[in-house]
């Protein structure tokens, strides 16, 4: 122990005896494991924490599997799900629907996030109630009071925090629900945080209030599927035993109920899982990223470890005539580059803390368990398991070097400067080298995400974004009742934003494109066979107003949009996609054809027009077949309204916010954002990524350089003597600057070659994550290489340039 103190103490002198060397060690250190750090937070939050239920780990999300119809993961209904209980593996299967509220009673109406629940819901959970109590089992029957349990955020932020909110009352849709409880703070629903919960009854209409429900029988339909499930194991029941039950169940469901369950399979999925797959990919390529980003900064800190240590060889040489043993020597050089790593870790998590507020203030959409990520035990541990590593990692191979000093040229006085031999040349050669290579499949990796953003970017949205604001209506049902009334309140709505100053168009639509909002519905052509249960149609819908295709900038390529005339008593009408009219009408006008659609029972429409294909899930997606109805044809509740203008679109945001209150002041307004918002937000995670990404590449590209600099700096330093006879004896400036950025350029060469046939044999790995681009592009694979060599020879030529400065007679006589 006494010697260890000794150790410290003695490597802490020299590293203050060294302050430009320790500043620079500990800057470089700081930054490569302060990335590590943040991304490893992230990873923590998102997938390593638990999820905050009672024994996660036997939570799964129980899903459809309609392989025929390319739907792995499709809700159920309520028929299936009643059988699905019946099973030896589950304790419970609980299920959700989203909904919003409209609460009101304040100043301010108010749209709140919220979910339809079964009584059960939290119970499989393992959720108890933070203030009050959860949802009680017959409060779910039909005829039972309408009760409601609000989030924590919710209760703090509307009811000040008052535990004498239970049992008050509140109007939720027109409705008076009474409040039983408040969720614990952490607490969110799976997929999706929410601000209430109300528990739903499986055969009373005015207690789920979902608008795609026309009538108490939807619910008898097993055709009629939008529960999201989720079940609790059986303690010592495994997930593949599971599986195979419920897809038994399944297949006998299959055998009794042709018409609406062939090829209707069962999927499970650990409810972890479910909420964190998506970006899980995307998290280990960052953090291979900088992990790269580290090793870069090890291989430079060892470089200047080895520069270090040729200045130290008289120092080391003394110690070891003097008896010092070689592991004696190792375990000291060790311990200074621990310290080093320490100090370096100490700033990383100031870096990591910084970075981790800059991410959670830009709060990126589709980044689940945002709320979880922070610096907590397992970071600290983390980030000290890093350092010693990098401090052992950066600090071996220079420890070994510099052990075996040479005792006659260390000690001869006034004995020649030295470059270390050629094994310490070699090693600081090979670092280069590594630092190079590492680089490089970083830049490449920066790069294709880049090219991939860019066409991601390019791609046409089927609609004109610019100039566009739009806020989404929920109108609610005790109050909105009737069909009529829905579509006087729009059909006034919209009559006064129109006359609003500079108000181009104004229209609505169930949905918007690029938002999760979008709605599905099955056909059938008239006139042709409707084809086996497997083969049934199904295209993106959406109910719209006359100018909604205006507005929005969609472009009409046949017929007619709708009118105003397109009403209830009118002809039904319909409008298709391009997409649509290829696929089944490919060599024919399809106007005058008809089109039933399922969910309205037979009812007949004309084709009355063709519009432009439109983006409506993402930006990489496949527009697929669409069809649109005139809303006062079919009223929705809710609807998103599209104002087109010439001046700044958030300009409107009240006065068309006024227009609508001026219809009915108890109704909210919410999500005012312009459309070139939504589509700037559709593809903030693949930006995100790149950014990150980018930046990763940027300091490892700068610490390449930094290292090739320091490496041609330093020896060109040792190399006076020589480079002093070169030029004694005829050399010229420009051939010193050849042999210098030869040498460097050969190095950065060998990197890059290096570099690039592994980020060749790794493109596969990344191009999950890619869009319109190959994981081995050819320009980037050529692109790149140049951009680095010429880095590389940047940073050669100053030092190449300060070789050419050497005076001859000084370099000799200061030997």
């Amino acid at each position: 122990m006494e010697s260890l103190r000794q150790d410290l103490a003695y490597g802490l002198r020299a590293l203050v005896k060294s302050p430009g060397f320790t500043i620079v060690a500990v800057l470089t250190l700081g930054l490569g494991t302060g990335a590590n750090t943040a991304i490893f937070s992230v990873l923590n939050g998102v997938l390593l924490r638990p999820l905050p239920f009672r024994e996660p780990e036997r939570l799964v999300m129980v899903w459809n599997n309609n392989t025929k119809a390319n739907q792995p993961q499709a809700a159920l209904s309520v028929p299936d799900l009643l059988d699905y209980r019946e099973n030896n593996v589950f304790e419970q299967i609980a299920s959700l629907a989203y909904d919003d509220f409209n609460l009101t009673g304040g100043d301010q109406p108010e749209r709140l996030q919220g979910t339809m629940v079964s009584a059960n819901f939290f119970s499989v959970l393992g959720v108890t109630a933070q203030v009050g109590r959860v949802f009680l089992p017959d409060e779910g029957q039909s005829g039972a009071d309408r009760v409601v349990v609000i989030s924590s955020g919710l209760w703090k932020r509307r009811f000040g925090g008052d535990p004498a909110v239970v049992s008050q009352t509140i109007p939720l849709n027109g409705a008076s629900f009474t409040v039983v409880g408040v969720a614990p703070a952490e607490f969110q629903s799976p997929e999706k945080g929410d601000e209430l919960w109300v528990p739903m009854s499986f055969d009373a209409a005015d207690r789920l209030r979902i608008p795609s429900i026309s009538a108490p029988e939807d619910f008898k339909r097993r055709s009629f599927r939008f529960l999201k499930s989720f079940a609790r194991l059986r303690p010592g029941a495994a997930l593949d035993q599971a599986q195979a039950e419920m897809a038994t169940i399944a297949g006998r469901l299959e055998q009794q109920y042709p018409d609406s369950n062939t090829g209707l399979g069962i999927s499970l999925v650990p409810l972890h899982r479910q909420i964190v797959g998506d970006v899980k990919p995307a998290l280990l390529l960052l953090l291979a990223a900088v992990g790269l980003v580290l090793l870069i900064a090890c291989a430079n800190v060892a470089n200047l470890l080895l520069a270090r240590a040729a200045s130290r060889q008289k120092e080391i040489a003394i110690r070891v005539a003097l008896g010092a043993g070689r592991a004696r020597l190792i375990r000291q050089l060790l311990t200074e580059s621990v310290m080093l790593a320490l100090a370096g870790g100490g700033l990383g998590l100031g870096v990591a803390w910084v970075g981790l507020r800059a991410l959670i203030g830009i709060n990126p959409p589709n980044v689940p368990r945002l709320e979880t990520i922070g610096i907590d035990a397992r970071v600290l541990g983390f980030t000290l398991l890093v350092s010693l590593l990098t401090g052992l990692v950066f600090g071996l191979v220079p420890a070994l070097q510099a052990s075996r000093p040479d005792l006659n040229e260390a000690l001869k006085e006034g004995g020649r400067g030295s470059t270390g031999g050629i094994g310490r040349r070699r090693v600081r050669s090979i670092l280069v080298v590594t630092e190079v290579a590492l680089t490089q499949m970083l830049l490449i990796g920066a790069g294709l995400m880049l090219k991939s953003f860019y066409s991601l970017q390019q791609v046409n949205p089927g609609f004109t974004p610019d100039s566009v604001l739009t806020m989404q209506v929920t109108l609610p049902p005790v109050k909105y009742a009737e069909p009529s009334q829905i579509a006087a309140f729009y059909e006034q709505a919209l009559k006064r934003i129109e006359t609003l100053p500079g108000v181009q168009s104004v229209g609505a639509a169930t949905s918007l494109p690029l938002t999760a909002n979008s709605l599905a519905r099955r056909f059938t052509i008239d006139g042709r066979a409707p084809g086996s249960p497997n083969e049934r149609l199904v295209a993106g819908y959406g109910a719209v107003s006359p100018d909604y295709f205006l507005a929005m900038g969609i472009r009409l390529i046949n017929g007619r949009a709708f009118t105003n005339q397109d009403r209830d008593k009118s002809p039904q009408v319909i409008v298709i996609n391009e997409t649509m009219r290829r696929r089944f009408w490919p060599n024919e006008d399809p106007i005058g054809r008809r089109i039933s659609i399922t969910a309205e029972r037979g009812v007949s429409r004309e084709i009355v027009g063709v519009v432009a294909d439109v983006k409506n899930s993402s930006l990489d997606s496949e527009s697929g077949l669409q069809m649109y109805e005139p809303y006062l044809q079919v009223p929705w509740n809710f609807m998103a309204i599209a104002v087109r203008t010439g001046a700044s679109p958030l300009s409107l945001a009240q006065p068309v916010r006024d227009e609508i209150l001026g219809v009915d002041k108890a109704q909210p307004v919410y999500d005012v954002k312009t459309m070139a918002q939504i589509v700037d937000d559709s593809v903030s995670q693949p930006r995100l990524y790149m950014l990150l990404l980018a930046v990763f590449a940027g300091v490892a590209l700068s610490l390449a350089a930094v290292g090739i600099y320091g490496v041609m700096n330093y020896s060109v330093n040792q190399r006076k003597h020589e480079i002093g006879i070169r030029m004694a004896i005829g050399a010229q400036p420009l051939d010193i600057m050849k042999l210098i950025l030869g040498q460097g350029m050969l190095l950065a060469i060998i990197g890059v070659a290096v570099g690039a046939a592994a980020a060749f044999f790794l493109g596969r790995f990344i191009e999950m994550l890619l869009f319109g681009v190959s994981g081995r592009d050819l320009t980037t694979f050529i692109g790149i290489p140049i951009v680095l060599l010429l880095v590389s020879l940047l940073a050669s030529y100053v030092p190449a340039r300060r070789a050419t400065r050497v005076d001859p007679m000084i370099a000799l006589r200061a030997e």
